[in-house]
Parts: structure tokens; C-alpha cells; sequence
């Protein structure tokens, strides 16, 4: 192993007549800019590792399951050294990808097909997310602007209208009577953020 060769921190060859390439990488903190260094090196190398001091409280990089499986993803390993001079294999280079989380899956594939249209832009913040549910709360909302209803009446517009009136997540509806339901301010507040197109009246 010898350090600072072209450009790379550490580089080591093996004994094979056609030697496998190991770089090394170096840091005092595991960070994005080490990551690019070792994407940058990727091309010239068989193995690159990304070693960096384990942080003293121990909420570096390295705790943080996302940097180990973008590691994992780039197949590059992560060698954590401790104050005391210890190293630790964090991710091996030929890890195992990590493995798809089919709850969260089966959850963005049912969220997808339960929304209408696109009306959330992505990357956007302190914007509440039109999602499925707000849709449905402001269809029976839109419903209600007309005068109290039932949530029977409303269900061809929000199939969920008897859970989203009882649960009454954002304050916009209020039950008048038994079963019977009105706006609120709050959700004429509501319609006029997000107005709603209103089915025409029946002949």
C-alpha cells in the first residue's frame, strides 16, 4: 500500500501478474465530497473504500443507514477508524444491494392510483402535499359548500366520505345532527386555496 498516487489517497496491488486495484479514500468526516472522490477514482480502480474517523458522539455518516446503502448501491466500502486507532468494515465492496421494502412499495403504488390527476409538484415545500386523502376532503367539501349532506350523498364524489366527516382531519367539516354534516370556515378556507369544479345540477 502506498498513499498519494495519482491523485488517490492510498493505493494497493495485489500479487496477481494482472494485480486487482484497491484505492482508498480518505476524510475526517464520511461527507458527499468523499463520495465524489471515490466515484471520481471508481474508473481507474477494482476496490474503493471511503474510510473516515467515527464521530464522537456517534451521529456521523456512519450511523445513518442511507450513506451505507448509497455505498452499498456504488459498491464501494466504508471503513470507520475509531480515536483509538481501530478499524471497523462498516460495508464490504461486494455488499448486497439493499433489499426493496414491499410495504413501502405496495403504499407509493396505492397512493399513485388513488390520485387524481398530478396536482402535487414535486421537490416543493411548506406547501401541504395534495394527496389522495385532501382530494377526497376537498371533493366533500365542495359537496357541502351547497348546504349539510349525508355521507351517503357525498360517497359518488369521495368513496371514503363517512371516514374523512367522522375523522374530520383539518377542521373543515361539523355535524349538525345525527349523521348529517356542514362547512366549516376552515373548510371554506379551503375551496378558496384549492377551488373545486362542481358537478353540474341534474336534469
Amino acid at each position: 500500500m502506498k498513499g498519494e498516487i495519482g491523485g488517490c489517497d492510498l493505493v494497493a496491488l495485489s500479487d496477481d501478474e494482472t494485480p486487482v486495484v484497491v484505492i482508498g479514500e480518505l476524510k475526517l468526516t464520511f461527507n458527499l465530497e468523499l463520495v465524489l472522490q471515490a466515484v471520481h477514482r471508481a474508473g481507474a480502480g477494482d476496490e474503493v473504500w471511503l474510510a473516515a474517523r467515527a464521530s464522537l458522539r456517534g451521529g456521523g455518516r456512519e450511523s445513518d443507514s442511507r450513506f451505507r446503502n448509497l455505498c452499498r448501491r456504488l459498491g464501494f466500502g466504508m471503513l470507520v477508524v475509531s480515536p483509538a486507532g481501530d478499524v471497523t468494515i462498516l460495508v464490504a465492496p461486494d455488499a448486497p444491494m439493499p433489499r426493496k421494502d414491499p410495504r413501502r412499495r405496495s403504499k407509493l403504488v396505492a397512493e399513485h392510483r388513488r390520485r387524481q390527476g398530478d396536482p402535487a409538484v414535486g421537490g416543493g415545500s411548506r406547501v401541504p402535499i395534495m394527496t389522495a386523502y385532501r382530494q377526497q376532503a376537498l371533493a366533500c367539501a365542495a359537496a357541502l359548500a351547497a348546504g349539510p349532506a349525508r355521507p351517503r350523498d357525498l360517497r359518488p364524489r369521495a368513496p371514503d366520505a363517512g371516514k374523512i366527516l367522522l375523522d374530520n382531519v383539518y377542521g373543515w367539516f361539523a355535524r349538525t345532527e345525527r349523521g348529517v354534516y356542514a362547512l366549516t370556515p376552515a373548510g371554506q378556507e379551503a375551496l378558496m386555496r384549492w377551488p373545486q369544479a362542481v358537478d353540474p345540477p341534474s336534469v
